[in-house]
């Protein structure tokens, strides 16, 4: 059965010493993650799922980060799940079209707050469902993409699998933890056709499923057999012809959560490529709007599909809009949170480089999807020059990763508006020193009073 080997693979993550640079990588995944919590908590959907259940706050042993609320273990998952993918600034596993941190990260650190656990088993919770939902997200690609979302469907594994981690389940009761998760996980695609608060509410209710799951499975709630494999289980009503002894011989194959990406602009991923082509052929050429006559952008099929949008309306929009965002690497050099406001969505001058965008499947690129993401932009000057760079990988993808530096300088980008920068900075620093904290519902993410942060 698949859920009983990676329950156990998940159980077995205890007795074994992590290597420096899993653990480092993990540090990297638990800082990229508050940073995504932190900066979407101020904003819908967040806000509005504070108001929506605000009888369940102000009691129980988790916390809404970043402004300490009490809350229940599956209320404080839901919210910080949803706040952690409301901005488009957390982490994927380039393999699974999967963001883990999450659906992963919110569930555990609730968890292990209900659990007065300390920063260690917070780690490693966190490895236990990377490691399962990266697995079993790769094994059910590229076919399940084509309907599900996968932060949504595959999250609601990891945050089973890391919880029943933080919760000390043994390798029985992990494996029905993961069955029932499974039963649970679904998210439509549908929901990135418009502007809509699904896709983070997809996140959100994967944490609050998976911990769910694992903490009626540490009380004696079994799951059904097969419920990976099975004739009518997840592989085949949400896949076609998945490997799972392949997916199994992997769990011998190092790990995955070395190989995540630290998204290095703040939007859907599929646009990265082309961005960073544009912002290459930017600072080559010295290139500026007026100069060009047209941009021609190469990319994969999922990538047109999802981010071909011309016109974009609303600034969730422009987040998923190739003409807009590459428009906006030719015109300022950078696709950060700066980039994305109504005064630049409406700009005369963007749109009139949005216009001379065309966007097109390469074949190159959709060949290599989804282990590689690329791109090829192409720009015709005024002059009737053509200068063409090719993007193999993104910035941020694991063979161009974000450096510690880069990363740390992301986090405080996201972090010191909503916290101020003595939090942020005190935050950081015992993130990177986790297996110190004694216990992890000390970690020092309040926020600074206003008139402090505006000192």
């Amino acid at each position: 059965m698949i859920a009983g080997k990676l329950a156990a693979y998940a159980a077995g993550l205890g007795a074994a010493e992590l290597p420096d640079d899993v653990v480092h990588a993990a540090k990297r995944c638990l800082i990229d993650g508050f940073a995504a919590m932190i900066c979407g908590a101020p904003h819908p959907p967040a806000t509005l799922m504070t108001d929506a259940l605000a009888d369940e706050l102000d009691h129980g042993g988790a916390q809404i980060v970043p402004s300490g609320r009490r809350a229940p273990v599956r209320t404080a998952a839901l919210i910080n799940g949803a706040a952690a993918h409301a901005m488009e600034v957390d982490d994927i596993f380039r393999d699974a079209v999967y963001h883990p941190g999450p659906p992963v990260i919110s569930a555990v650190l609730a968890a292990a707050q209900g659990a007065a656990a300390d920063g260690g088993a917070l780690l490693r919770a966190v490895v236990a469902g990377y490691e399962v939902s990266n697995r079993v997200g790769k094994a059910m690609q590229p076919a399940h993409y084509d309907y599900w979302h996968t932060t949504g469907t595959i999250g609601t594994i990891g945050a089973a699998a890391g919880v029943a981690w933080a919760l000390g389940l043994d390798a029985g009761q992990t494996r029905h933890a993961l069955a029932n998760a499974v039963t649970m996980a679904a998210a439509l695609q549908q929901a990135f056709a418009t502007d809509s608060m699904g896709k983070p509410l997809h996140s959100g209710h994967a944490a609050e499923a998976g911990a769910l799951a694992a903490m009626l499975a540490g009380k004696g709630m079994t799951g059904a057999d097969g419920m990976f494999e099975g004739p009518r289980g997840f592989g085949a009503a949400m896949s076609r012809d998945v490997d799972w002894q392949a997916m199994l011989d992997s769990l011998d194959d190092g790990f995955t959560i070395t190989r995540m990406t630290q998204k290095n602009h703040t939007c859907c991923g599929h646009m990265f490529a082309a961005i960073d082509a544009m912002i290459a052929l930017k600072a080559a050429h010295g290139l500026t709007p007026d100069a060009v006559r047209s941009i021609h952008v190469g990319t994969y099929a999922k990538g047109v599909e999802i981010c071909g949008n011309a016109d974009p309306k609303t600034l969730y929009e422009a987040k998923f809009s190739l003409p807009y965002t590459v428009a906006i690497g030719l015109t300022e050099g950078r696709a950060r949170f700066a980039a994305f406001t109504e005064e630049k969505l409406h700009d005369p001058g963007i749109r009139a480089v949005m216009a001379r965008v065309q966007v097109e499947t390469d074949a190159a690129a959709e060949d290599a999807f989804p282990n590689r993401r690329s791109a090829t932009v192409t720009v015709t000057t005024a002059a009737g020059e053509t200068f063409s760079h090719h993007a193999p990988t993104r910035k941020g993808d694991p063979d161009n990763p974000l450096s510690d530096a880069e990363l740390e300088d992301k986090y405080r980008e996201l972090v010191e508006p909503v916290i101020g920068a003595a939090p942020a900075a005190a935050l950081l620093d015992a993130l990177w020193r986790i297996e110190d904290c004694a216990d992890v519902g000390a970690l020092p993410y309040a926020a600074a009073p206003q008139a402090a942060r505006s000192a």
